[in-house]
Protein backbone atom coordinates (compact mmCIF):
# COMPACT_ATOMS: atom_id res chain seq x y z
CA UNK A 1 0.00 0.00 0.00
CA UNK A 2 1.22 3.60 -0.82
CA UNK A 3 0.00 6.71 1.49
CA UNK A 4 -1.25 9.16 -1.10
CA UNK A 5 -2.05 12.78 -0.01
CA UNK A 6 -4.56 14.55 -2.47
CA UNK A 7 -5.34 18.08 -2.21
CA UNK A 8 -7.92 20.69 -3.02
CA UNK A 9 -7.12 24.00 -4.23
CA UNK A 10 -10.57 25.98 -4.86
CA UNK A 11 -11.51 26.73 -1.47
CA UNK A 12 -15.29 25.24 -0.18
CA UNK A 13 -16.66 25.34 3.53
CA UNK A 14 -16.37 21.70 3.91
CA UNK A 15 -14.73 19.04 1.48
CA UNK A 16 -15.15 15.33 1.19
CA UNK A 17 -12.62 13.14 -0.96
CA UNK A 18 -14.59 9.80 -2.58
CA UNK A 19 -12.89 7.20 -4.51
CA UNK A 20 -13.17 4.21 -6.54
CA UNK A 21 -10.64 2.18 -4.18
CA UNK A 22 -13.85 2.07 -1.72
CA UNK A 23 -16.73 1.79 -4.17
CA UNK A 24 -17.42 5.67 -3.62
CA UNK A 25 -19.26 4.93 -0.25
CA UNK A 26 -16.51 6.26 1.91
CA UNK A 27 -17.05 9.81 2.93
CA UNK A 28 -13.27 10.89 3.60
CA UNK A 29 -13.14 14.39 5.26
CA UNK A 30 -10.33 17.00 4.42
CA UNK A 31 -8.75 18.76 6.34
CA UNK A 32 -7.19 22.50 6.07
CA UNK A 33 -3.43 22.51 5.58
CA UNK A 34 -0.67 25.01 4.73
CA UNK A 35 -0.45 26.94 8.14
CA UNK A 36 -4.22 27.05 8.81
CA UNK A 37 -5.46 27.94 5.18
CA UNK A 38 -8.72 27.59 4.48
CA UNK A 39 -8.36 27.43 0.68
CA UNK A 40 -6.45 24.08 0.88
CA UNK A 41 -8.31 21.29 1.82
CA UNK A 42 -5.81 17.68 2.52
CA UNK A 43 -6.85 14.30 2.71
CA UNK A 44 -4.71 10.72 2.80
CA UNK A 45 -5.47 7.29 1.84
CA UNK A 46 -3.48 3.99 1.75
CA UNK A 47 -3.67 2.93 -1.90
CA UNK A 48 -2.62 -0.39 -4.14
CA UNK A 49 -0.90 -0.15 -6.73
CA UNK A 50 -2.84 0.38 -10.21
CA UNK A 51 -4.97 2.85 -11.57
CA UNK A 52 -7.56 4.98 -9.18
CA UNK A 53 -10.80 6.99 -9.93
CA UNK A 54 -11.61 10.30 -7.42
CA UNK A 55 -13.82 13.33 -7.02
CA UNK A 56 -14.32 15.81 -4.57
CA UNK A 57 -17.79 16.75 -2.95
CA UNK A 58 -17.66 20.77 -2.03
CA UNK A 59 -19.74 21.74 -0.11
CA UNK A 60 -22.43 19.28 -1.61
CA UNK A 61 -21.72 19.62 -5.29
CA UNK A 62 -19.26 17.15 -7.14
CA UNK A 63 -16.07 18.31 -8.37
CA UNK A 64 -12.99 17.47 -10.02
CA UNK A 65 -9.75 19.28 -10.23
CA UNK A 66 -9.26 20.00 -13.81
CA UNK A 67 -5.66 20.60 -13.90
CA UNK A 68 -5.38 16.66 -13.46
CA UNK A 69 -6.28 13.77 -16.18
CA UNK A 70 -10.47 13.08 -16.04
CA UNK A 71 -11.80 9.85 -17.29
CA UNK A 72 -15.81 8.76 -17.56
CA UNK A 73 -16.55 5.98 -14.86
CA UNK A 74 -17.67 2.44 -16.93
CA UNK A 75 -20.29 1.86 -13.54
CA UNK A 76 -21.82 5.35 -13.57
CA UNK A 77 -21.08 6.94 -16.89
CA UNK A 78 -19.79 10.12 -14.60
CA UNK A 79 -16.50 11.70 -14.70
CA UNK A 80 -13.95 11.88 -12.42
CA UNK A 81 -10.02 12.45 -11.66
CA UNK A 82 -7.92 9.45 -12.22
CA UNK A 83 -4.42 8.54 -11.19
CA UNK A 84 -1.96 5.91 -11.76
CA UNK A 85 0.30 4.61 -8.43
CA UNK A 86 3.34 2.49 -9.26
CA UNK A 87 4.89 -0.51 -7.30
CA UNK A 88 7.78 1.88 -6.59
CA UNK A 89 5.31 4.44 -4.53
CA UNK A 90 5.11 6.80 -7.20
CA UNK A 91 1.79 8.86 -8.33
CA UNK A 92 1.60 9.20 -12.47
CA UNK A 93 -1.45 11.93 -13.11
CA UNK A 94 -1.17 11.30 -16.66
CA UNK A 95 -1.04 15.12 -17.58
CA UNK A 96 2.35 16.11 -16.54
CA UNK A 97 2.09 19.76 -17.79
CA UNK A 98 1.52 20.78 -14.28
CA UNK A 99 2.53 20.18 -10.97
CA UNK A 100 0.40 17.48 -9.43
CA UNK A 101 -2.01 17.93 -7.14
CA UNK A 102 -1.68 14.60 -5.50
CA UNK A 103 1.15 13.94 -4.10
CA UNK A 104 3.26 11.29 -2.03
CA UNK A 105 3.54 11.16 1.33
CA UNK A 106 4.82 14.20 2.96
CA UNK A 107 4.97 16.51 -0.08
CA UNK A 108 2.62 19.26 -0.36
CA UNK A 109 2.68 21.17 -3.44
CA UNK A 110 2.49 25.35 -2.94
CA UNK A 111 -1.24 26.71 -3.79
CA UNK A 112 -0.99 26.91 -7.99
CA UNK A 113 -3.45 29.59 -9.79
CA UNK A 114 -3.99 28.25 -13.44
CA UNK A 115 -2.49 31.99 -15.29
CA UNK A 116 0.82 31.97 -16.34
CA UNK A 117 3.57 34.67 -15.46
CA UNK A 118 2.41 36.47 -18.90
CA UNK A 119 -0.97 36.59 -17.34
CA UNK A 120 -2.16 34.21 -19.86
CA UNK A 121 -4.52 31.27 -18.85
CA UNK A 122 -2.16 28.45 -19.87
CA UNK A 123 -3.21 25.46 -22.24
CA UNK A 124 -5.35 22.81 -20.30
CA UNK A 125 -5.59 18.85 -21.01
CA UNK A 126 -7.80 17.70 -23.11
CA UNK A 127 -10.30 15.20 -20.86
CA UNK A 128 -9.89 11.67 -22.10
CA UNK A 129 -13.78 11.17 -22.84
CA UNK A 130 -14.20 8.60 -25.45
CA UNK A 131 -16.01 10.33 -29.39
CA UNK A 132 -18.61 8.02 -28.32
CA UNK A 133 -19.55 9.47 -25.42
CA UNK A 134 -19.10 13.34 -26.82
CA UNK A 135 -21.68 12.50 -29.95
CA UNK A 136 -24.04 10.75 -27.64
CA UNK A 137 -24.24 13.68 -25.96
CA UNK A 138 -24.44 15.97 -28.71
CA UNK A 139 -27.52 13.66 -30.03
CA UNK A 140 -29.39 13.10 -27.11
CA UNK A 141 -29.81 17.06 -27.55
CA UNK A 142 -30.01 17.27 -31.02
CA UNK A 143 -33.21 14.70 -30.50
CA UNK A 144 -34.55 16.78 -27.33
CA UNK A 145 -34.22 20.45 -29.44
CA UNK A 146 -35.89 18.35 -32.60
CA UNK A 147 -38.87 16.87 -31.04
CA UNK A 148 -39.63 20.25 -29.39
CA UNK A 149 -41.04 23.41 -31.67
CA UNK A 150 -40.64 27.09 -30.89
CA UNK A 151 -44.54 26.75 -29.70
CA UNK A 152 -43.11 24.96 -26.54
CA UNK A 153 -41.41 28.24 -25.64
CA UNK A 154 -44.34 30.13 -25.59
CA UNK A 155 -45.28 31.26 -21.69
CA UNK A 156 -48.66 30.43 -20.60
CA UNK A 157 -49.05 34.56 -20.06
CA UNK A 158 -47.19 36.87 -22.29
CA UNK A 159 -46.78 40.03 -23.26
CA UNK A 160 -45.06 41.09 -26.63
CA UNK A 161 -44.30 44.84 -27.56
CA UNK A 162 -43.51 45.93 -31.09
CA UNK A 163 -42.36 49.73 -31.70
CA UNK A 164 -43.78 51.38 -34.49
CA UNK A 165 -41.10 52.46 -36.68
CA UNK A 166 -42.01 56.21 -36.85
CA UNK A 167 -42.00 56.44 -33.40
CA UNK A 168 -39.44 59.08 -32.47
CA UNK A 169 -35.78 57.40 -31.62
CA UNK A 170 -35.85 59.26 -28.06
CA UNK A 171 -39.10 57.39 -27.05
CA UNK A 172 -37.67 54.18 -28.28
CA UNK A 173 -34.91 53.54 -26.35
CA UNK A 174 -36.25 54.77 -23.13
CA UNK A 175 -39.11 52.05 -23.76
CA UNK A 176 -36.10 49.84 -24.30
CA UNK A 177 -34.47 50.69 -20.93
CA UNK A 178 -37.68 50.74 -18.84
CA UNK A 179 -38.55 47.64 -19.71
CA UNK A 180 -35.31 45.81 -19.72
CA UNK A 181 -34.95 44.56 -22.85
CA UNK A 182 -32.07 43.99 -25.35
CA UNK A 183 -33.98 43.94 -28.33
CA UNK A 184 -37.83 44.92 -29.41
CA UNK A 185 -39.17 44.14 -32.90
CA UNK A 186 -40.26 46.84 -35.59
CA UNK A 187 -43.54 47.39 -36.91
CA UNK A 188 -43.98 48.53 -40.16
CA UNK A 189 -48.13 50.05 -39.98
CA UNK A 190 -48.00 50.45 -44.37
CA UNK A 191 -47.35 47.33 -45.00
CA UNK A 192 -48.46 45.91 -41.72
CA UNK A 193 -45.81 43.86 -41.02
CA UNK A 194 -42.98 43.05 -38.43
CA UNK A 195 -40.05 44.56 -40.53
CA UNK A 196 -37.10 44.40 -38.28
CA UNK A 197 -35.86 44.70 -34.64
CA UNK A 198 -34.10 47.44 -32.49
CA UNK A 199 -31.42 46.83 -30.68
CA UNK A 200 -28.92 48.30 -28.56
CA UNK A 201 -26.41 48.24 -31.38
CA UNK A 202 -28.51 51.01 -32.92
CA UNK A 203 -28.34 53.50 -30.10
CA UNK A 204 -24.22 52.82 -30.16
CA UNK A 205 -24.43 53.69 -33.95
CA UNK A 206 -26.59 57.19 -32.50
CA UNK A 207 -23.54 58.16 -29.70
CA UNK A 208 -21.21 57.60 -32.19
CA UNK A 209 -22.64 59.61 -35.36
CA UNK A 210 -22.79 62.09 -33.07
CA UNK A 211 -19.18 62.24 -31.61
CA UNK A 212 -17.97 61.61 -34.86
CA UNK A 213 -19.94 65.35 -35.94
CA UNK A 214 -18.46 66.76 -32.54
CA UNK A 215 -22.39 67.74 -31.84
CA UNK A 216 -23.96 67.44 -28.70
CA UNK A 217 -27.21 65.22 -28.62
CA UNK A 218 -29.28 67.14 -27.84
CA UNK A 219 -33.33 65.81 -26.84
CA UNK A 220 -34.58 67.99 -29.43
CA UNK A 221 -32.56 66.27 -32.28
CA UNK A 222 -33.69 62.81 -31.12
CA UNK A 223 -37.50 63.98 -31.03
CA UNK A 224 -37.01 64.78 -34.46
CA UNK A 225 -35.47 61.32 -35.77
CA UNK A 226 -37.71 58.36 -35.99
CA UNK A 227 -36.32 54.57 -35.85
CA UNK A 228 -37.16 54.25 -39.79
CA UNK A 229 -34.64 57.32 -40.14
CA UNK A 230 -32.19 55.87 -37.92
CA UNK A 231 -32.04 52.46 -39.46
CA UNK A 232 -31.34 54.44 -42.92
CA UNK A 233 -29.12 56.64 -41.66
CA UNK A 234 -26.78 53.72 -40.11
CA UNK A 235 -26.93 51.70 -43.23
CA UNK A 236 -25.76 54.93 -44.79
CA UNK A 237 -22.99 54.54 -42.21
CA UNK A 238 -21.94 51.14 -42.40
CA UNK A 239 -21.92 52.22 -46.66
CA UNK A 240 -19.63 54.34 -45.47
CA UNK A 241 -17.41 52.21 -43.21
CA UNK A 242 -17.10 49.79 -46.32
CA UNK A 243 -16.38 52.19 -49.26
CA UNK A 244 -19.11 50.09 -51.10
CA UNK A 245 -23.07 51.93 -51.61
CA UNK A 246 -24.03 48.35 -52.78
CA UNK A 247 -25.04 47.27 -48.97
CA UNK A 248 -28.49 46.71 -48.67
CA UNK A 249 -30.61 45.69 -45.50
CA UNK A 250 -30.98 42.31 -44.31
CA UNK A 251 -34.10 40.80 -43.97
CA UNK A 252 -35.70 39.86 -40.80
CA UNK A 253 -34.78 37.12 -39.65
CA UNK A 254 -38.01 34.71 -38.25
CA UNK A 255 -39.37 31.93 -37.52
CA UNK A 256 -43.25 30.07 -37.31
CA UNK A 257 -44.56 28.94 -33.88
CA UNK A 258 -44.05 24.86 -36.20
CA UNK A 259 -40.34 25.00 -36.56
CA UNK A 260 -38.09 22.74 -34.17
CA UNK A 261 -35.96 24.38 -31.61
CA UNK A 262 -32.99 23.08 -33.25
CA UNK A 263 -33.72 25.31 -36.31
CA UNK A 264 -34.25 27.73 -34.22
CA UNK A 265 -31.25 27.61 -32.19
CA UNK A 266 -28.87 26.99 -35.17
CA UNK A 267 -30.46 30.36 -37.28
CA UNK A 268 -29.70 32.62 -34.43
CA UNK A 269 -25.95 31.36 -34.21
CA UNK A 270 -25.73 31.28 -37.91
CA UNK A 271 -26.86 34.94 -38.50
CA UNK A 272 -24.94 36.07 -34.83
CA UNK A 273 -28.80 37.52 -33.71
CA UNK A 274 -29.76 37.85 -30.32
CA UNK A 275 -33.21 37.25 -30.78
CA UNK A 276 -36.19 35.96 -33.49
CA UNK A 277 -39.29 36.77 -33.57
CA UNK A 278 -42.12 34.09 -33.50
CA UNK A 279 -44.92 34.79 -36.24
CA UNK A 280 -47.80 32.83 -36.67
CA UNK A 281 -48.86 33.35 -40.37
CA UNK A 282 -52.70 33.94 -40.89
CA UNK A 283 -54.43 31.83 -43.72
CA UNK A 284 -56.45 34.50 -44.47
CA UNK A 285 -53.46 36.61 -46.00
CA UNK A 286 -54.04 38.80 -43.10
CA UNK A 287 -50.97 40.74 -40.66
CA UNK A 288 -48.59 37.80 -39.49
CA UNK A 289 -49.47 37.31 -35.11
CA UNK A 290 -46.22 37.92 -33.20
CA UNK A 291 -46.43 35.58 -30.33
CA UNK A 292 -42.93 35.48 -28.92
CA UNK A 293 -39.56 37.17 -29.15
CA UNK A 294 -37.19 34.08 -28.87
CA UNK A 295 -33.46 33.64 -28.10
CA UNK A 296 -30.98 31.37 -27.22
CA UNK A 297 -32.16 31.66 -23.27
CA UNK A 298 -35.35 30.53 -23.67
CA UNK A 299 -33.86 27.20 -25.79
CA UNK A 300 -31.00 26.49 -22.91
CA UNK A 301 -34.21 26.64 -20.30
CA UNK A 302 -36.32 24.32 -22.14
CA UNK A 303 -33.23 21.58 -22.37
CA UNK A 304 -32.53 22.37 -18.78
CA UNK A 305 -36.06 21.76 -17.26
CA UNK A 306 -36.73 18.25 -19.61
CA UNK A 307 -33.68 16.57 -19.96
CA UNK A 308 -34.62 12.71 -20.66
CA UNK A 309 -32.19 11.49 -18.33
CA UNK A 310 -30.10 13.11 -15.15
CA UNK A 311 -26.41 15.23 -15.91
CA UNK A 312 -24.90 12.03 -15.32
CA UNK A 313 -26.17 10.27 -17.79
CA UNK A 314 -24.53 12.71 -20.14
CA UNK A 315 -20.87 12.63 -19.78
CA UNK A 316 -20.14 15.77 -22.21
CA UNK A 317 -22.29 18.11 -19.48
CA UNK A 318 -19.27 16.26 -16.36
CA UNK A 319 -16.66 17.93 -18.35
CA UNK A 320 -15.47 20.90 -16.85
CA UNK A 321 -15.39 24.20 -18.74
CA UNK A 322 -11.58 24.47 -17.97
CA UNK A 323 -10.69 21.58 -20.14
CA UNK A 324 -13.35 22.13 -23.16
CA UNK A 325 -12.08 25.54 -23.32
CA UNK A 326 -15.64 26.51 -24.18
CA UNK A 327 -16.05 30.15 -25.18
CA UNK A 328 -13.07 32.64 -24.98
CA UNK A 329 -9.85 32.52 -22.57
CA UNK A 330 -6.87 34.62 -21.61
CA UNK A 331 -4.33 32.62 -24.32
CA UNK A 332 -0.52 33.57 -24.36
CA UNK A 333 1.58 35.36 -26.82
CA UNK A 334 2.03 32.60 -29.15
CA UNK A 335 -1.43 30.92 -29.03
CA UNK A 336 -3.79 31.81 -31.66
CA UNK A 337 -7.78 32.12 -31.70
CA UNK A 338 -9.84 34.51 -29.76
CA UNK A 339 -7.99 37.02 -27.15
CA UNK A 340 -9.74 38.19 -24.04
CA UNK A 341 -10.16 41.79 -23.81
CA UNK A 342 -10.56 43.72 -20.34
CA UNK A 343 -10.87 47.49 -19.72
CA UNK A 344 -10.19 49.67 -16.67
CA UNK A 345 -13.15 51.23 -14.86
CA UNK A 346 -11.35 54.95 -16.13
CA UNK A 347 -11.24 53.68 -19.66
CA UNK A 348 -13.15 56.26 -21.88
CA UNK A 349 -16.33 55.40 -23.12
CA UNK A 350 -16.22 56.23 -26.86
CA UNK A 351 -13.20 53.53 -26.79
CA UNK A 352 -15.55 50.75 -24.85
CA UNK A 353 -18.34 51.67 -27.75
CA UNK A 354 -15.48 51.26 -30.42
CA UNK A 355 -14.13 47.89 -29.24
CA UNK A 356 -17.69 46.54 -29.09
CA UNK A 357 -18.41 47.56 -33.05
CA UNK A 358 -14.82 46.54 -34.58
CA UNK A 359 -14.24 43.53 -32.05
CA UNK A 360 -17.70 42.40 -32.64
CA UNK A 361 -18.24 41.79 -28.97
CA UNK A 362 -21.20 42.11 -26.91
CA UNK A 363 -19.53 42.64 -23.19
CA UNK A 364 -15.99 43.26 -22.16
CA UNK A 365 -15.30 42.72 -18.36
CA UNK A 366 -13.58 45.30 -16.14
CA UNK A 367 -11.14 44.73 -13.84
CA UNK A 368 -8.98 46.92 -11.65
CA UNK A 369 -5.36 47.61 -11.68
CA UNK A 370 -4.16 44.20 -10.60
CA UNK A 371 -6.48 42.75 -13.02
CA UNK A 372 -9.36 41.25 -10.54
CA UNK A 373 -12.82 41.39 -11.96
CA UNK A 374 -15.10 43.99 -10.93
CA UNK A 375 -17.68 44.36 -13.22
CA UNK A 376 -19.17 43.59 -16.97
CA UNK A 377 -20.04 46.26 -19.04
CA UNK A 378 -21.85 45.00 -22.05
CA UNK A 379 -23.93 46.54 -25.06
CA UNK A 380 -27.43 46.25 -23.53
CA UNK A 381 -26.11 48.56 -20.58
CA UNK A 382 -25.98 51.58 -23.31
CA UNK A 383 -29.72 52.14 -22.77
CA UNK A 384 -29.20 52.95 -19.16
CA UNK A 385 -27.99 56.58 -20.48
CA UNK A 386 -31.17 57.12 -21.33
CA UNK A 387 -32.19 57.37 -17.91
CA UNK A 388 -32.88 60.82 -16.92
CA UNK A 389 -32.10 61.90 -20.17
CA UNK A 390 -28.36 61.93 -19.51
CA UNK A 391 -27.17 60.87 -23.45
CA UNK A 392 -28.41 64.87 -24.21
CA UNK A 393 -25.24 65.36 -22.69
CA UNK A 394 -23.27 62.55 -23.50
CA UNK A 395 -19.43 63.08 -24.63
CA UNK A 396 -17.95 59.78 -24.98
CA UNK A 397 -14.43 61.46 -24.95
CA UNK A 398 -14.93 62.91 -21.36
CA UNK A 399 -17.07 60.38 -19.63
CA UNK A 400 -15.55 56.65 -18.34
CA UNK A 401 -16.59 53.69 -17.90
CA UNK A 402 -16.83 53.80 -13.97
CA UNK A 403 -19.24 56.35 -14.71
CA UNK A 404 -21.65 54.94 -17.47
CA UNK A 405 -21.93 51.41 -15.02
CA UNK A 406 -23.30 53.51 -12.29
CA UNK A 407 -25.96 54.70 -14.34
CA UNK A 408 -27.03 50.61 -15.11
CA UNK A 409 -29.84 49.84 -13.01
CA UNK A 410 -29.64 48.13 -9.72
CA UNK A 411 -31.70 45.45 -10.56
CA UNK A 412 -29.64 44.24 -13.42
CA UNK A 413 -26.66 43.17 -11.36
CA UNK A 414 -27.63 39.58 -12.22
CA UNK A 415 -26.81 39.85 -15.62
CA UNK A 416 -24.35 38.00 -15.39
CA UNK A 417 -22.72 35.48 -12.85
CA UNK A 418 -19.70 33.68 -12.39
CA UNK A 419 -17.98 30.22 -12.16
CA UNK A 420 -14.21 29.17 -11.81
CA UNK A 421 -12.40 26.73 -14.48
CA UNK A 422 -13.53 23.52 -12.62
CA UNK A 423 -17.33 23.89 -13.10
CA UNK A 424 -19.00 21.57 -15.28
CA UNK A 425 -20.48 22.56 -18.73
CA UNK A 426 -23.90 21.31 -17.16
CA UNK A 427 -23.33 24.02 -14.32
CA UNK A 428 -22.60 27.03 -16.99
CA UNK A 429 -25.93 25.97 -18.48
CA UNK A 430 -27.88 25.86 -15.67
CA UNK A 431 -26.70 29.40 -15.25
CA UNK A 432 -27.30 30.91 -18.65
CA UNK A 433 -30.82 29.31 -18.36
CA UNK A 434 -31.72 32.36 -17.08
CA UNK A 435 -33.16 34.90 -19.45
CA UNK A 436 -31.50 37.88 -17.35
CA UNK A 437 -28.00 36.04 -17.16
CA UNK A 438 -26.47 36.62 -20.42
CA UNK A 439 -22.75 35.37 -20.04
CA UNK A 440 -20.72 33.74 -17.53
CA UNK A 441 -17.13 35.02 -16.20
CA UNK A 442 -14.86 32.43 -15.51
CA UNK A 443 -12.89 34.02 -12.33
CA UNK A 444 -9.37 32.14 -10.84
CA UNK A 445 -11.14 31.66 -7.19
CA UNK A 446 -7.33 32.81 -5.85
CA UNK A 447 -6.26 36.37 -7.53
CA UNK A 448 -10.05 36.68 -9.06
CA UNK A 449 -8.33 37.56 -12.10
CA UNK A 450 -11.04 36.89 -15.46
CA UNK A 451 -9.61 33.71 -17.08
CA UNK A 452 -12.52 33.04 -19.56
CA UNK A 453 -15.82 33.88 -20.41
CA UNK A 454 -18.68 31.99 -21.90
CA UNK A 455 -21.90 33.37 -23.73
CA UNK A 456 -25.16 31.55 -24.81
CA UNK A 457 -23.44 31.46 -28.51
CA UNK A 458 -20.23 29.55 -27.79
CA UNK A 459 -22.54 26.71 -25.19
CA UNK A 460 -24.50 26.79 -28.77
CA UNK A 461 -22.12 26.62 -30.66
CA UNK A 462 -20.29 23.81 -29.38
CA UNK A 463 -23.55 21.42 -28.33
CA UNK A 464 -24.56 21.41 -32.26
CA UNK A 465 -21.12 21.21 -33.45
Amino acid sequence: MVQIQFLWCYGGAQVFLYDSFSGWSEAVPMSAVVGGSSTIFSAFRDLPPGRHQFKFLVDNVWRVDDRLCCCQDNAYGTISNCIMVTEQGLVNPIVESFSPAIVIENEVPQPMTMASTSGAIQQRPVLSLPASDVDATRLHLSMHMSSYTTYDLLPESNEVIALDVNLDVEEAFSVMYRKGLAVLPLWDAPSRRISGMLTASDFIYVLLKIHQSRAVLTNVMLNMCTISALKEGKLEFRREGAGSSSLTYRSLIQAGPDESLQDLARRIVEYRISAVPILDTMEDGSCPKLLHIACLAGILKHICMHLGHPPEYLPLLQQSIGSLRLGTWRIDGDSSGPRLLTLCPSELLGYALHLFIEAQISAVPIVDDKGAFLNIFARSDITSLTNGSVHAQIQLDQRTIAEALALVDGGAVNRFQLCEPSDSLHKVMELLSDPVVRRVIVINSGNKHVEGIITLRDVFTFLLS
